[in-house]
């Protein structure tokens, strides 16, 4: 309980839980430390910050200075009402404890904060000590630069915000509202983005670009068009400038409603509009489409909008939906155009690498070949999803995991001497919470990352797999580069379970692992946002489901049991299987989104590649669960010798959709 000035802690109480405290924490990480304050203090104190008792926290803040975990009380009392705190005492903070995890969150907080307040002379000096920025943090960082004078520091985030209609923070808008009065952005910049804004129905941000461009629209003939914009394209004018922009307006609103009049509009007045307004009305509709997937399904017409849409630019945006739809259908020509339309960066991505290589694969001339086998080669050095898939392509057998370092008694005493590792351990021997142990860990890690010490991080990942603490323990060992322990990257606990159900339904264990080991990184207790829960994250509603089909009663207290959570999800898994026609890519899209979406996904006209079913489904999530859960796969063959790997035969062919009906939950 919260203490006051009239129960507090003794010197001698002090003195006798620092070593329990030390005694604790020497068995967990196997090393002498100094002695610590009580395991309770640092769980009373956080208790006293949530509570307000600033009183108490200031008293264990000053009983724990010499502890361990000694940022975090001063951390709590200086992160309420932080706008309000000076820059001198953010300053002080991370003098006294640099480098450290709570120092880089303190110190994001804090700019974010005074970004939002518009105090950017406060957070001027403190810019630069910010070495791990998130997304808004980068957008309060370029914010506070440009404010004070450096006027390339919002064009640098260009890509990122300015032609977005998705969800973006707030201070990433912010930047995109201060481009907009840029002296770097011509009106042709403007131009561009009105449309993006009229295309996405955005009308607040439309007008304030028009007013910039002194065009002026008005609110109100948008409202009118946008409740019959049918009525109001059957005699459209297109003169100017401004009545392109109502008319973008109208086939983006028709568009929404009806595509296929909205088609049809743009077929009657292709004679009539500017090239760029047709082009652009074209662009509307592929992306309409390519962005409502689960509403329309596939359908080829979208690859030739895009088509002929060419001639008025691409956001990234626009060329990554342009390029997954060409995947989808195999037009290997329309791929290529969206891959140049892409602006550099993206390009350089192994994903589109990758696929630059297999639509290149479609020209026969020697050049191409060499061209292709060049990338496919740089590819196949890693051993991640497209550097399996490159594999495939070349011929490469995938029949030996990386070479596997095991840490070395110096690289133990390093770890053991590191004091972001020793706060991550200690964090997690005293059960706080997952915010801070693993924010603790993953700056560790990082830490060590670029001091390039992958023993180090082995030897953080082994003592983490022996203390149970799986997830951190694979998330150390895939970021190491140099040196390697796979053992560690694809853990195997849980093994006589995992096999003995895998096995009793028919499954291959390997696929069994790579899919636990992307829903839950092996924690037991582990909950989705939706009450998924356990190793394999079942839904409560689908386990039961399974009890039923079992012939057992169920209470959801029995999802967080680790045998019937293994036995309920394999179980399960080999339901969708057996419904999705033994398809372990459509099956493991089912897992994650629903076996009904997984077949609605399929090909209608022939079958497909997994590759680019696995590319082109609607659901990032999705999407990218199917490519690790394969690529786990593809590992976990390998360490249950089961003898040489291809990801592209685990992943086989997806077939055109049978008739049956799915059943289940």
């Amino acid at each position: 309980m919260p203490i006051n000035q009239s129960n507090r802690i003794s010197t001698l109480e002090l003195a006798m839980r620092a070593f329990a405290m030390c005694s604790s924490l020497s068995v967990a990480i196997g090393v002498a430390m100094p002695a610590q304050a009580a395991d309770g203090d640092f769980i009373d104190a956080q208790r006293a910050a949530r509570s307000r008792d600033w009183q108490a926290l200031d008293i264990y803040r000053e009983q724990m200075h010499t502890n361990l975990l000694a940022p975090y009380p001063e951390y709590w009392q200086l992160n309420t009402n932080l706008v309000q705190q000076p820059p001198q005492a953010i300053n002080t903070f991370l003098e006294r404890y640099p480098n450290s995890a709570i120092s880089e969150k303190l110190l994001g907080d804090y700019i974010e904060a005074k970004a939002r307040a518009g105090d950017f002379t406060a957070i001027k000096p403190l810019v630069t000590r910010l070495t791990n920025p998130d997304d808004n943090e980068t957008c309060a960082v370029a914010l506070a630069n440009s404010a004070n004078g450096d006027v390339l520091a919002l064009s640098a985030l260009r890509t990122d915000v300015w032609l977005k209609t998705g969800k973006i923070t707030d201070l990433c808008a912010a930047v995109a509202d201060q481009l907009l009065i840029s002296p770097l952005m011509t009106d042709d910049d403007r131009v561009q983005r009105l449309k993006t804004l009229l295309r996405a129905g955005q009308t607040g941000r439309a007008l304030s670009v028009a007013s910039r461009l002194n065009l002026p629209l008005d609110s109100s003939k948008l409202s009118s068009i946008a409740a019959s914009p049918s009525f109001y394209l059957a005699d459209a004018p297109t003169a100017n400038l401004q009545d392109q922009m109502y008319y973008i307006y109208a086939v983006g609103r028709l568009a929404a409603e009806n595509p296929d009049a909205a088609n049809d509009q743009l077929t009657r007045d292709k004679d009539r509009l500017p090239a760029a307004t047709l082009q652009y009305g074209y662009r509307i509709l592929a992306m309409n489409y390519a962005t409502n997937i689960t509403k329309y399904g596939f359908d080829q017409r979208v690859v030739t909008w895009f088509d002929r849409s060419l001639g008025t630019a691409f956001s990234d945006e626009e060329a990554d939906a342009y390029a997954r739809t060409a995947i989808r259908f195999s037009q290997w020509n329309s791929l290529l155009r969206a891959l140049d339309a892409m602006s550099i960066e993206k390009q350089n991505e192994r994903i589109w690498r990758y696929w630059f290589a297999r639509a290149t694969e479609s020209r026969e001339d020697a050049q191409a070949k060499q061209v292709v086998r060049t990338f496919y080669t740089a590819l196949a050095a890693d051993d991640d999803y497209y550097g399996l898939l490159a594999r495939d392509r070349l011929g490469i057998a995938f029949n030996q995991l990386k070479q596997t370092y095991l840490p070395s008694s110096a690289d133990y005493q390093r770890m053991k001497n590191d004091v972001n590792f020793q706060r991550a351990f200690t964090l997690r021997s005293i059960n706080a919470d997952a915010e801070y142990s693993n924010r603790e860990w993953n700056w560790a890690v990082r830490q060590a990352y670029l001091n390039q010490d992958d023993g180090m991080i082995l030897a953080a990942a082994e003592q983490a797999n022996q203390m149970s603490w799986f997830d951190r323990a694979i998330y150390a060992a895939e970021r190491t580069v140099n040196l390697h322990n796979d053992k560690l990257r694809y853990l195997t606990p849980f093994r006589d379970l995992t096999e003995r159900y895998s096995l009793q339904v028919g499954l291959d264990p390997a696929w069994v692992y790579g899919l636990i080991r992307q829903e839950s990184r092996f924690v037991i207790k582990a909950k989705s946002n939706v009450g998924a829960g356990g190793l394999m994250q079942v839904m409560p509603s689908t386990a039961r489901w399974v009890a039923n089909r079992m012939g057992e009663p169920f209470q959801q207290s029995q999802l967080s049991d680790m045998d019937t959570n293994i036995r309920y999800g394999t179980f399960y898994l080999n339901h969708i299987y057996g419904q999705l026609g033994n398809q372990p890519v459509l099956a493991t899209a089912g897992y994650n989104a629903g076996p009904l979406r997984a077949k609605r996904w399929q090909p209608t006209n022939a079958p497909l590649a997994a590759d680019q079913y696995a590319e082109t489904i609607p659901f990032l999530e999705t999407r990218d669960y199917v490519k690790q859960v394969m690529t786990n796969a593809v590992h976990y063959g390998l360490i249950f010798n089961q003898g040489s790997q291809s990801l592209k035969k685990r992943m086989g062919i997806i077939p055109m959709p049978t008739s049956e009906v799915i059943v289940g939950p």
